[in-house]
């Protein structure tokens, strides 16, 4: 095991989590990995986090002060947005084409789905501004009045868990159309650093630094050059060595994850099982993305990378995204595994990569797809396809403003169902799949920004790909 490379490394840890999560529940031994496993899983996010935000500045920093031609960057960040933006359209497409042709919603019992059909009206009847999305009304036919009665009786109050998300997702709503571009912009850069929550603030810092360290005579920002570029391959170092001990961590971050949400054997294989159907699909589309979708464009830009050598090289930020269900913890690694596995350039991963964990979610906007549509056939509320075009729109703009970090697209998912006019509380459904089908999908938004960046770097001339390389 000890020559093993690092990404088999990993997914050991990580099978070994899940088999120890498993044990765990089964002698009762959860307590036990709370106390003296979970924690250690909690440090590795740390350390991660600690050491992703000053990466991201000083690496953007050094990457575009290091430009000889200042001009370039406006046409780097138009054609980095650009492609972000066409493959979280794609995502959208995938998900809804996937949730439309196998229609999850419609496995669950005719019986349950009539009783949510009511339900749903009866909300509608309690929202002012709110109508019925296809024109149906059970509730007023007297087959149904049973329902109808069963429906009222269920009238409680709202999990807390449910009412923080749609708390979020107002305060969200309230602000203006041009909140984000005042949001970018820090009043203190060293609280925004501080935050996790305020990447782009440290973006556009770093961004704004960058350009005017460039401008500065040489002679007189040489000094300063030295000291990004220094503190830069530090932080790079620290991500060596941290990654080091990644399959231990990896373990920890598993076994605890899945010692907080089971104590007992079956509710573990029951976390994994989920809500069936639709679990499936969406599985199904993240797949796809990973293995099928990116790798093809990948392949289809840069030819002379194998649709195995790209998923090999990537793998060890992959199989990280996984286990941490964050896209900014896994950025230090991320930005590792092209620059050094792909060969893309600096100057390019130390630009495009920080963007795309902040604004390219592929993988969030696809959930948000498949679970609005789901959640729409479990309640048997037909979409017309203008309303699924509004989905199409709202989760794009809605998985460009989730923050980095775990479940974040669940506060996003309660706007995209507004959006159509459906009832956000629907989120309490697919709760319980969610931390689970949430690593999926930092998987793919981690995989989409790794290829985001060596299509760029080739469109840039900026791809050292090493075909021998031993990893």
């Amino acid at each position: 095991m000890k020559n093993w490379p690092l990404h088999w490394k990993i997914i050991f840890g990580l099978l070994l989590g899940i088999a120890w999560a498993f044990a765990a529940s089964a002698l009762g031994w959860n307590q036990f990995t709370r106390d003296w496993i979970d924690p250690f899983g909690v440090i590795f996010i740390r350390m991660l986090k600690f050491i992703a935000v000053p990466l991201v500045m000083f690496s953007i920093i050094a990457g575009i002060s290091g430009l000889e031609d200042i001009r370039r960057l406006g046409k780097l960040g138009a054609k980095t947005l650009g492609i972000y933006l066409i493959t979280t359209v794609s995502a959208v497409a995938i998900g809804l084409f996937l949730v439309n042709v196998t229609k999850p919603g419609h496995f669950v019992d005719e019986d349950t789905r009539i009783k949510n059909r009511i339900a749903y009206e009866l909300w509608v009847e309690q929202s002012p501004g709110v109508e019925i999305l296809d024109g149906k009304n059970l509730s007023a036919d007297p087959a149904y009045a049973e329902y109808v009665e069963f429906a009222r009786g269920l009238a409680a109050e709202s999990p807390e868990t449910v009412q923080k998300k749609m708390k979020a997702a107002e305060e969200k709503k309230e602000e203006g159309p041009l909140s984000f571009l005042v949001e970018m912009v820090p009043e203190n850069i060293l609280l925004s650093i501080s935050n996790n929550g305020l990447m782009l603030q440290v973006i556009f810092f770093a961004i704004f630094f960058g350009i005017c360290l460039a401008l500065v005579p040489h002679e007189k920002a040489k000094e300063v050059k030295k000291f990004i570029i220094g503190a830069n391959e530090v932080f790079l170092k620290m991500v060596d060595v941290v990654m080091q001990a990644a399959p231990f961590f990896v373990f920890a971050l598993m076994a605890g994850v899945l010692s907080n949400m089971a104590d007992s054997p079956a509710e573990v294989f029951e976390i994994f099982k989920g809500l069936g159907s639709y679990s499936l699909i969406l599985t199904f589309g993240l797949v796809f993305m990973v293995f099928i979708f990116y790798p093809l464009i990948v392949s289809a830009f840069a030819r002379k990378i194998s649709y195995r050598e790209f998923l090999k090289r990537i793998s060890p930020a992959q199989f990280l995204a996984f286990s941490t269900s964050s896209s900014a913890a896994t950025l230090p690694v991320t930005m590792e595994c092209v620059e050094q596995n792909i060969g893309v350039s600096r100057n390019i991963t130390s630009f495009v990569l920080p963007i795309g964990a902040t604004v390219n979610m592929d993988g969030t906007s696809l959930y948000q797809a498949v679970a609005v549509i789901f959640l729409a056939q479990l309640h048997m509320v037909d979409l017309s396809l203008g309303q699924q075009l509004t989905i199409v729109l709202t989760a794009t703009l809605a998985s460009i403003g989730s923050a980095a970090v775990p479940s974040a697209g669940l506060v996003m998912l309660v706007i995209v169902l507004q959006s159509v006019g459906l009832n956000p509380m629907w989120i309490a459904i697919i709760f319980p799949v969610d931390r689970i089908l949430d690593m999926m999908r930092t998987v793919v938004n981690v995989t989409g920004d790794a290829s985001v960046s060596t299509i760029i770097a080739v469109s840039e001339g900026e791809l050292n790909y090493k075909p021998d390389q031993t990893l």
